[in-house]
């Protein structure tokens, strides 16, 4: 897994590109990834909810907007979290966003009803820890729901995944944000995650139960969730 400075760096560095480039190549199709993880947290009508990598906001604003009566966004990106806090600023949205660290998060037990991270674990330096953490600051009975990138089962749609991830988006990536390293990084990251059951096996390992993994777009994205009963 990366290294914390490194990845402070890199996102503080592509901060302010970051979510028109994210966009463009995801080419969209990650606003619908959200949507669908949204539903399956506020289907548990959690009262506050802990959204870790929040960088700059997109996935707590998608829940404050569905409803939950607050969010707790955190980064170890201080620069991501500044685009972060003037979009929430501009939407007046219950959301609050700190620097904190996932894996020693500063909260104490039992202090959220969910927790949800989009794209963000991939990221940890120490990804065993983090889901630890994760645990410990969830509340009996509620839930984890991971968002994160994922590579596609099938042969013809993995190779034209590799050519897009590993030649075509740093290229796009290096040109609009000036840092062709950090879109270098990114897909790497994504082939050298987990697999979906080694993840499953590392969420229960970490004590969460009724752990599952929903496969979205052909496999490019996959939800996982997972619910603390103690």
């Amino acid at each position: 897994m990366a290294k914390k400075k490194f990845i402070v760096q890199l996102f503080n560095d592509i901060a302010p590109t970051y979510d028109k480039l994210n966009h463009i190549l995801s080419l969209n199709i990650d606003k619908s990834w959200r949507r669908k993880a949204v539903q399956t947290i506020c289907s548990r009508q959690p009262k506050d909810v802990l959204d870790i990598a929040s960088g700059t906001g997109d996935f707590a604003i998608a829940i404050a907007q569905a409803g939950v009566p607050h969010v707790m966004g955190i980064d170890i990106s201080e620069g991501m979290l500044q685009v972060g806090r003037q979009k929430v600023q501009a939407l007046g949205l219950p959301i609050t966003m700190q620097v904190d660290d996932s894996e020693a998060l500063s909260f104490p037990d039992d202090s959220f009803d969910a927790v949800s991270v989009a794209f963000g674990v991939r990221n940890f330096e120490h990804l065993q820890q983090g889901l630890n953490e994760m645990h410990r600051v969830i509340r009996p009975g509620g839930m984890v729901c991971v968002l994160e990138l994922s590579v596609p089962s099938n042969a013809i749609l993995l190779a034209l995944y590799k050519l897009y991830f590993l030649h075509i988006l740093p290229w796009i990536g290096g040109m609009i944000s000036g840092n062709s390293g950090a879109y270098k990084y990114l897909p790497q990251s994504v082939l050298n995650f987990p697999k979906p059951a080694a993840f499953c096996d590392m969420l229960r390992q970490a004590g969460f139960s009724d752990v599952k993994a929903k496969s979205f777009t052909f496999g490019l994205c996959r939800m996982f969730t997972g619910t603390k009963y103690n």
